[in-house]
C-alpha cells in the first residue's frame, strides 16, 4: 500500500492496538450492559408477566441458549472471512433486540427475543479474542485480554447503578430500548476503523508492525505467525482445549449464578431496597474489575505456571460465597461477596491469559469460541437451576450458593490436570 510507514519517537506512544482495544472495549461493556441489566429487572419481568423464580431463571437460559450456538460458528466465521465484518454485524444485531425487549406484550416473545438477541451476542466473543491475538504481541495479550475482559466486571456493575435509577424512574422496559442505541455507533466504530490484517491499517508504524511480527504488506496470510501452522480440526484432537473447555464450563457456572442472581438475592433474602440493590450491588464487581486487571498482569508473568495462579485464587473465592451466605449481617454479606470477587475475577483473567496465549492466532477465533461455548453452556444452566433450588428450598438461596461453590472446587481439579507447560501450542 502507499501508506507512509514512520519510525517513532522515543518515549510512550499511542499505538494503533490501544486503539482497536478501546473499541472492543466498548463493545464488550455494552454486550454486558445489555444482557445484565436483566438481573436488576427481573423481579419487575416476573411481577407483570406474572412467573415464579424458575420461570424467571429461564428468562436468563434462554438468552444462553442461543449466547452458546454462536459461539462456535461465530469464531470460525473470523477466522475465515475476518473478525471485523463480525464483531460490527453481531454488535448492530444484539443492540436492535436489547431495544426489542422493552417492547415485547407477553412472556413466550420474551424467551423468543432473548434467543435471539443471544444469537447477535455469541457472534461477538470469537472475533474479539481474535482481533487481540492478531494486534497484540504475545507478551502483552493476557493483559489485553484483562483489559477487554474487565466489562466482566465493570458491565454488571455499571447496569446495577444505571438500571436501578432508570427502572426506578421510568420502568423496566425503557432501559432496554435506551440501551439498544449506542451499540449502533460502536458497530460502525468497529467496521470502519479496524482492519482484519494489521499492516492494512493507514496509521500503524513499521515498528509497530515489527512488534507483531508481520511483514508491512497486505497479505491476510501475513499475519499468522511463523513457523508451522495448525488447523482447527487438529485443535479439536489435543487436550488442552477440552481441559480449556471444562474448566470454563465450570467456572462458569459460579460466575453466570454470581452475576445473574446477586441483585434478586440482595432485595429478597438481604431485604435491600432497589436503590440500595443498585448501589450495593455494584460494589463486588467494582473490587472485581481490579482483581481482572491484577490477574492479567500476573498471568503475563505466570507462563508456563497459569494453573498455580488460576487455583488457589478461585478456592479462596468459593470460602468467601459460603461466607457471603452463612453471615447474619447483610452489611458483611456485601462484603464478603465483595472478596469472594476480587479472587474469582483474578482466577478469570489467569485463565483466559492461558487461552490467548496457548492459541495460535489463525484459529483463534473457532478455537476460542470453542473454549467460551462451554461457559455459555453453564449460563444456560446455572441461572435456571439456581431457579429450581430457590423455588424447591422455599426461597432460600443457600442451596444454590453450594451449588455456585462445588463447581467452582471442581474447576480447580480439572485445572489440576493441566500440564505445567500452558503454552504447548503456542507456535510463534
Amino acid at each position: 500500500m502507499g501508506t507512509n510507514r514512520t519510525t517513532p519517537t522515543e518515549g510512550f506512544r499511542w499505538k494503533v492496538r490501544y486503539s482497536v482495544l478501546s473499541i472492543l472495549w466498548m463493545g464488550w461493556l455494552f454486550s454486558f450492559l445489555d444482557r445484565m441489566v436483566i438481573g436488576i429487572a427481573l423481579p419487575f419481568i416476573g411481577k407483570e408477566f406474572q412467573i415464579d423464580a424458575a420461570a424467571q431463571g429461564l428468562i436468563l437460559s434462554t438468552f444462553f441458549a442461543g449466547y452458546a450456538l454462536f459461539q462456535i460458528p461465530g469464531g470460525m466465521l473470523a477466522d475465515k472471512f475476518g473478525p471485523r465484518r463480525v464483531m460490527a454485524i453481531a454488535i448492530a444485531w444484539w443492540s436492535i433486540f436489547t431495544s426489542i425487549t422493552g417492547l415485547v406484550a407477553s412472556f413466550p416473545i420474551l424467551l423468543l427475543c432473548r434467543f435471539v438477541f443471544g444469537v447477535g451476542e455469541g457472534s461477538f466473543p470469537g472475533a474479539s479474542w481474535k482481533t487481540i491475538s492478531l494486534y497484540f504481541p504475545p507478551s502483552e495479550r493476557a493483559t489485553a485480554t484483562a483489559i477487554q475482559s474487565s466489562v466482566n466486571t465493570l458491565g454488571p456493575a455499571i447496569a446495577s447503578l444505571v438500571a436501578a435509577g432508570i427502572i426506578g424512574t421510568y420502568g423496566w422496559r425503557t432501559v432496554f430500548v435506551t440501551l439498544g442505541i449506542p451499540g449502533i455507533v460502536i458497530a460502525l466504530a468497529m467496521y470502519f476503523y479496524i482492519k482484519d490484517n494489521p499492516a492494512e491499517h493507514p496509521s500503524m508504524t513499521t515498528e509497530e508492525l515489527k512488534e507483531l511480527n508481520v511483514a508491512p504488506v497486505v497479505k491476510v496470510e501475513d499475519t499468522k505467525p511463523a513457523g508451522k501452522s495448525i488447523e482447527f480440526k487438529d485443535f479439536l484432537r489435543t487436550p488442552i482445549l477440552w481441559q480449556m473447555v471444562f474448566i470454563w464450563f465450570l467456572f462458569d457456572i459460579t460466575f453466570w449464578g454470581f452475576v445473574s442472581w446477586l441483585p434478586s438475592y440482595l432485595m429478597k433474602v438481604r431485604g435491600f431496597s432497589l436503590l440500595k440493590t443498585g448501589i450495593y450491588g455494584s460494589l463486588p464487581f467494582f473490587v472485581g474489575t481490579v482483581g481482572m486487571l491484577i490477574g492479567g498482569f500476573l498471568s503475563d508473568r505466570f507462563k508456563g505456571k497459569r494453573k498455580w495462579l488460576f487455583i488457589p485464587n478461585t478456592l479462596i473465592a468459593s470460602f468467601f460465597l459460603y461466607m457471603t451466605y452463612s453471615v447474619v449481617s447483610p452489611d458483611m454479606a456485601v462484603v464478603y461477596q465483595c472478596v469472594a470477587a476480587l479472587f474469582m475475577f483474578i482466577a478469570f483473567a489467569a485463565f483466559w491469559g492461558l487461552v490467548v496465549d496457548s492459541i495460535p492466532p489463525a484459529i483463534m477465533g473457532s478455537s476460542s469460541g470453542t473454549v467460551n461455548f462451554g461457559g455459555q453452556v453453564a449460563g444456560f444452566i446455572s441461572p435456571f437451576v439456581m431457579g429450581y433450588l430457590i423455588d424447591i428450598n422455599g426461597g432460600s438461596f443457600d442451596m444454590a450458593f453450594i451449588f455456585l461453590i462445588v463447581a467452582a472446587i471442581a474447576s480447580t481439579i480439572v485445572a489440576l490436570t493441566v500440564k505445567n507447560s500452558d503454552t504447548i501450542l503456542h507456535v510463534q
